[in-house]
């Protein structure tokens, strides 16, 4: 037969399903972040910030190549360096967004360990 749970376990619980709740609610009422729309818009424009500096790379080293033929190969170079800025521009960028989602969040009931336990 089961024992039943403690009083401090229950308390704990019934915090655990208040927190979640209160979740959900900020999150149907507030939509900080634009939903799907908002996502996909991210996806596509962390992607551009990728491809955009590659291309122009490419299209610089191309250019270069045509004019000044040399045996090292500035259409590979400059495109790996447009792929370089690039991940590093989208990375900011989502960093960034990631922060800021973070600080949009409701405060957690449990801000530390001990009050869990």
């Amino acid at each position: 037969m089961k024992t039943p749970p403690s009083r401090s376990q229950t308390h704990l619980n019934a915090k655990a399903i208040a927190n979640q709740a209160r979740r959900r609610l900020y999150a149907r009422q507030a939509k900080p972040h634009g939903g799907v729309l908002f996502g996909l818009g991210f996806v596509g424009l962390v992607g551009w910030s990728v491809v955009l500096p590659t291309l122009l790379g490419m299209a610089i080293g191309i250019w270069i190549d045509f004019k000044f033929p040399h045996q090292f190969s500035w259409t590979l170079a400059l495109m790996l360096a447009g792929l370089s800025i690039g991940c590093l521009m989208a990375w900011e960028w989502v960093s960034q967004e990631q922060q800021r989602m973070a600080k949009d969040q409701p405060p957690d009931d449990f801000p530390n360990q001990e009050e869990r336990d």
